[in-house]
């Protein structure tokens, strides 16, 4: 299905602004969801023609049932994903009749070889599959993936801002991405979406950290739902590393020359589930208005089918730490929470600022609450409250301290009347420099997030073990580093009984005019 549309959006928020004229183009994945693998006819390898693969890293797909597998090649030679049932496998072989799915393979923009991508289809529920990739001539080790069911509750976790390269070494940087892989999957094996704050590494176009950053096999057996950065934007490794299912990749989502650099915005549906992720790189000249108007449409047109909405992008406009008044998050905090707030929107995931943040219930820019007490455990979502969460590293390559309120940089962005040490939006505020994640349970009537630790002070950290950080640890490491695996913090969304998808907010959305 494609469809394309221009919609004039008009907000009234706190700043009475209006923006401009927003150019909407939805693209979605024509596709049909059968029982089984769907039968995918393979063009044909050249003849003889060998061909090196590397960098695979598993993606998510449109729905429960898809998969995309990514991956660099040595040639432009025809290559396939062949996917069999696990149990299929005859000691670790193929058998000679497997599912193949054909990839489109296009020359890099940078560094040379090329880069091909293919999507999996008709997956079953609660069912573990063998893949490889390549043809004939060369096939990539086996990897496996896991299916759950394709209904009912499940967990998903959140990272921030891997950046493999930031502290200055990247072995050390990957290290500790690769530690946090392997703490949070052991603990959370059953987790079914990896999904990305942004910024997978320091420098976009340095495929040595690239190599580190997908260093770890978890990235084959895990679907990873990446997010681009502000690291990721000034080149094209990101777009040839992970192709995104339903991408627009029109203008408004691009903050410079479409042939040098990556963006675009996309969304997929996940059981209960509506995620969409935007290119927050891209905010002017109109781009906030595109945003806002892409978002609209995507929820107009298939939140009826999901009972949360999840957006995710990565500049975190309730900024804890050093970007907390940055120009950008400023406009941002102007432009986005109303929107969110009559869109139905529950959560935000953001990155960015390498500290954690958990908000109050946010409606239209402001505390929906203002009983809200900092820290609470448990929380009902009255209609067009959002939370908003800012991830920390989960990588340990650089942290950044948590900052005080500051009126006279941002009048708008001052203390928390009930814990004046952090910033009037957020019941939360943390930095330890250890390496954490978030995990989100989606249930049937709420929602439940959770920042865990996956590090202590000890390495792998690079930005403790470099000195790049003079403490380490609870409060200003005053206290002792509290084990792996252990909460920082954790908060249950009672959910909105008002109605599903677009119907639980029905009747605020008259000012979308």
């Amino acid at each position: 299905m494609k469809f394309n549309q221009w919609k004039q959006v008009r907000l009234r928020g706190a700043a009475g602004r209006r923006l401009a004229l927003a150019a909407v183009a939805v693209v979605g994945v024509s596709t049909a969801f059968g029982g089984g693998l769907a039968t995918a006819a393979p063009s044909k390898p050249a003849d003889g023609e060998a061909v090196a693969v590397s960098r695979i890293v598993l993606g998510v797909g449109a729905k429960e049932n898809q998969r995309v597998l990514s991956w660099y090649s040595s040639t432009n030679a025809g290559q396939l994903v062949q996917v069999v049932p696990a149990s299929k496998l005859v000691k670790g072989q193929f058998p000679k009749n497997v599912t193949s799915f054909p990839a489109t393979v296009t020359a890099n923009a940078v560094n040379g070889g090329f880069n091909a991508h293919a999507t999996i289809d008709g997956l079953k529920q609660r069912q573990k599959y063998a893949y490889r990739v390549g043809n004939a001539g060369h096939w990539s080790p086996t990897y496996t993936f896991q299916t759950q069911d394709f209904k009912g509750d499940f967990s998903f976790l959140f990272f921030g801002d891997p950046q493999i390269g930031s502290s200055g070494d990247t072995a050390k940087d990957g290290a500790g991405w690769a530690d946090t892989l392997n703490v949070a999957l052991t603990a959370n094996p059953k987790a079914e979406l990896l999904v990305s704050g942004g910024d997978q590494v320091e420098s976009a176009n340095v495929e040595s950290q690239w190599d580190a950053f997908l260093g770890s096999d978890k990235l084959r057996q895990y679907p990873w739902a990446a997010t681009i950065g502000n690291h990721d934007v000034g080149g094209k490794a990101y777009e040839q590393h992970f192709w995104t299912p339903n991408t627009d990749r029109s203008t408004p989502y691009y903050n410079g020359d479409q042939a040098v650099r990556s963006g675009g915005d996309y969304w997929y549906l996940y059981k209960d589930v509506l995620f969409i992720d935007l290119n927050s790189n891209a905010y002017a000249n109109g781009s906030d208005a595109a945003h806002i108007g892409y978002v609209t449409n995507v929820v107009n047109t298939y939140g009826a089918k999901a009972k949360y909405t999840v957006l995710v992008y990565h500049h975190s406009i309730y900024s804890p730490a050093s970007h907390a008044n940055d120009g950008d998050n400023q406009l941002r905090r102007q432009d986005f929470p109303t929107a969110f707030s009559q869109l139905g929107v529950d959560l935000v995931l953001q990155g960015h600022d390498h500290s954690y943040s958990r908000s109050y219930q946010i409606k239209n820019g402001k505390k929906a609450n203002p009983a809200e007490q900092p820290g609470a455990t448990q929380v009902t979502q009255g209609p067009g409250g959002v939370v908003y969460v800012t991830a920390n590293s989960a990588s340990g390559s650089k942290y950044y301290d948590l900052t005080k309120p500051d009126v006279t940089k941002d009048p708008n962005y001052g203390p928390d009347p009930l814990n004046p040490k952090n910033h009037w939006a957020n019941s939360v505020e943390n930095q330890e420099h250890v390496r954490t994640y978030v995990r989100v349970q989606v249930k049937d009537d709420k929602l439940v997030v959770e920042n865990l630790r996956s590090g202590t002070c000890a390495a792998p950290n690079a930005a403790v073990e470099l000195g790049q950080e003079s403490w380490c640890g609870p409060d200003s490491g005053a206290t002792p580093a509290a084990p792996v695996g252990s909460v920082v913090d954790k908060v249950a969304i009672h959910t909105y009984k008002g109605g599903k998808g677009n119907n639980k907010v029905a009747a605020d959305t008259n000012w979308l005019r």
